[in-house]
């Protein structure tokens, strides 16, 4: 890794710190699940430079953010974003990598928006919500609880992962995915110094 790679990787991270200030919350899940668009940057970058490039973007994201801002979900959230965040980026790079074409930034995008929805369902159902809960000194059933406040499907943990979760990281996949569809190719050249 060259210094031009380091100081892109720098570049994207600071950019998607700065797009993880503008939240936007859901009315169909708890406040703590709000959408932002640092991802845009990261996929970017993995589009760009490769997929371990994209999970360097994400780390170092998630690292300045904490530097910055601190937390405030006792480490839970920046976990699940680190994860989460790699899962919809790093297949998506791994794919297109192999064949840089619009087809295959197309099945990239698909396949991680996937592969983050699924594992952001078990994630969280299984390690990120008994964490938060423990992190916090709430029973899982509290947050459901949250859940069913702004949510009447929302009844279980099952359903809290079904109602809340899975249409949290679709809409975020999808959304990332559509920015950076659109973006990618114009913005490309500066990355590659063309």
């Amino acid at each position: 890794m060259g210094v031009r790679a380091v100081v892109q990787i720098g570049m994207l991270a600071a950019v998607a710190v700065i797009l993880m200030l503008f939240e936007i919350p859901l009315p169909f899940a708890p406040s703590f699940y709000k959408i932002d668009f640092s991802e845009v940057p990261v996929l970017v970058g993995c589009f760009a430079m490769g997929p371990v490039a994209g999970a360097l973007i994400e780390l170092v994201k998630i690292l300045l953010n904490f530097v910055l801002t601190g937390t405030s979900t006792a480490g839970v959230g920046e976990i699940a974003n680190f994860v989460i965040g790699c899962a919809l980026c790093v297949p998506a790079g791994i794919i297109y990598r192999r064949d840089r074409t619009r087809k295959n930034a197309l099945i990239g995008m698909a396949t991680g928006t996937i592969l983050m929805t699924v594992l952001g369902c078990f994630v969280n159902a299984y390690v990120l919500l008994p964490a938060y809960g423990a992190a916090f000194g709430m029973p899982v059933s509290k947050l459901v609880g949250l859940g069913t406040a702004v949510n009447p499907h929302i009844t279980s943990l099952s359903t809290f992962v079904i109602f809340a979760v899975a249409p949290f990281n679709l809409i975020k996949g999808v959304a990332v995915s559509a920015i950076v569809f659109v973006i990618y190719k114009k913005i490309s050249p500066v990355l590659r110094m063309r």
